[in-house]
């Protein structure tokens, strides 16, 4: 029937696996699905309409969204782990640098949690001390 048939039907914006508020996986996590990108695209106007920029910032939010709890914050245990499997371009090569260090010993702070604002500085401050910063200072893209 049809009742049957929309209770099969699974939400794209859910993982299949799902960890409990202040639980750090270890395993990575799943990559979203052309579903799920679909989805988001066809109900968010900043990827309809947006600027790269724009585009950008609305990933990065849905990104820290997808992994939050019910408070919408993560702990500092998820922020590593969510840092460390999805940023991973920006994080390599940075084991020996002490700010890094310094950045994941905080983040390894026992009741350390973390609401949008706090995560974005910590993509931008990881972002800035990157190897990969002089590579994309040397991009220029055409207008």
């Amino acid at each position: 029937t049809k009742s049957e048939k929309k209770k099969k039907k699974k939400n794209p914006l859910k993982q299949e696996y799902e960890p409990q508020p202040g639980e750090c996986t270890t395993q990575t996590p799943r990559p979203f699905s052309d579903l799920f990108w679909l989805f988001v695209f066809s109900h968010v106007s900043a990827f309809n309409k947006g600027t790269d920029l724009e585009k950008a910032m609305a990933t990065a939010a849905l990104v820290f969204y997808n992994a939050t709890g019910p408070d919408g914050k993560l702990s500092g245990a998820q922020a590593k782990e969510l840092l460390l499997t999805q940023f991973q371009v920006f994080t390599s090569g940075q084991e020996n640098k002490p700010k890094y260090k310094e950045i994941l010993a905080d983040l390894e702070e026992k009741d350390k949690t973390l609401d949008m604002e706090d995560f974005m500085v910590l993509l931008i401050s990881v972002m800035v001390m990157s190897d990969m910063m002089q590579q994309i200072q040397a991009v220029k893209v055409a207008s």
